[in-house]
């Protein structure tokens, strides 16, 4: 039995064949997927062979390409779950948490800041008012500076002796 698709063939009788236009085959052509002097029997082959790879999600059709795209969210879904993970493990912790943390934290110390000069009066109370005025003032710019700090000061500091503060007068 003779093959009737073994004939050479234009492009423009092949898109009549497979339901395409004349410019979707030239392209075809263009892109390698059917070679230019092939009978009519090996393009049908290649371009079934070809929507074969496209359906399976194995090859580009268009500007889409599917294996790429499919590649793209398994990644994406492999990130969400090691963050989840990160998070069960406690490894990671909400900001919203961390800020609630630290918030407390500079409350605590504005409290014990506060109570300091009394402390120190009630222990030496033979120190000079001044040098208590000293040491009050010295505290409050701590406190102050506990209170105005941002987060992006803290992360484009790695050094800690960069935190400006004025240095302590000596009595």
């Amino acid at each position: 039995m003779t093959n009737p698709l073994a004939i050479p063939m234009s492009q423009g009788q092949f898109a009549v064949v497979a339901d395409l236009s004349q410019p979707a085959v030239s392209e075809l052509i263009a892109r390698g997927t059917l070679r230019r002097e092939a009978m009519a029997d090996e393009w049908m082959h290649a371009y079934i062979r070809n929507l074969r790879e496209v359906a399976a999600g194995r090859m580009a059709l268009g500007d889409l390409d599917l294996a790429t795209e499919r590649a793209r969210l398994a990644k994406e879904q492999a990130d969400r779950i090691a963050l989840q993970n990160q998070i069960t493990r406690r490894e990671l912790v909400p900001v919203e948490v961390l800020t609630e943390l630290v918030s407390g934290i500079a409350a605590q110390v504005g409290v014990i800041f506060d109570a300091l000069p009394g402390k120190i009066k009630r222990e030496a109370p033979d120190l000079p008012a001044n040098a208590l005025d000293t040491i009050a003032r010295e505290l409050a710019k701590g406190r102050n500076a506990i209170a105005s700090m941002k987060i992006d000061d803290v992360l484009r500091d790695d050094d800690p002796a960069a935190i400006k503060t004025e240095p302590v007068v000596d009595v």
